[in-house]
């Protein structure tokens, strides 16, 4: 199979199984001492704020995307959900955003990638109960 096509049809399939709009789902690929970083991120197109979903490494693209989606597939039986209530500095609009994690710390993670700590107020992180 083509790489392109494959690549494509697992970036699909990753999209299916995290269930949310998949418009709201980016795939951001580095390459780093013979690796291929993925970092999955989901944007909330209510208060416009991306967060990470998950990070997996492979040998190539199609690895990466491979483990990705066994991620995927294993997170809603594995992983804990966390919710957590938050606003940006300097406004006073409070947030909800959900998180699935090991722990409260990965959670966490998952909310500050790629901010700095001060642009937000955490006002709380709850474990939901077991559905």
């Amino acid at each position: 199979m083509d790489n392109h096509v494959r690549i494509a049809e697992l970036q699909q399939y990753i999209k299916d199984g995290i269930g949310i709009d998949k418009n709201n789902i980016l795939f951001e690929f580095e390459d780093k001492d013979g690796q291929t970083k993925l970092e999955v991120i989901t944007i909330n197109p209510n208060h416009k704020q991306s967060f990470l979903y998950h990070t997996e490494e492979g040998k190539d693209k199609i690895e990466a995307l491979e483990k990705m989606l066994d991620y995927v597939k294993k997170t809603r039986l594995q992983k804990n959900s966390y919710t957590i209530q938050w606003s940006l500095k300097g406004e006073e609009k409070l947030h909800t955003s959900y998180f699935r994690a090991a722990n409260v710390m990965e959670a966490l993670k998952k909310f500050y990638h790629g901010r700095e700590m001060a642009t937000v107020n955490v006002f709380s992180v709850v474990l939901n109960p077991i559905a």
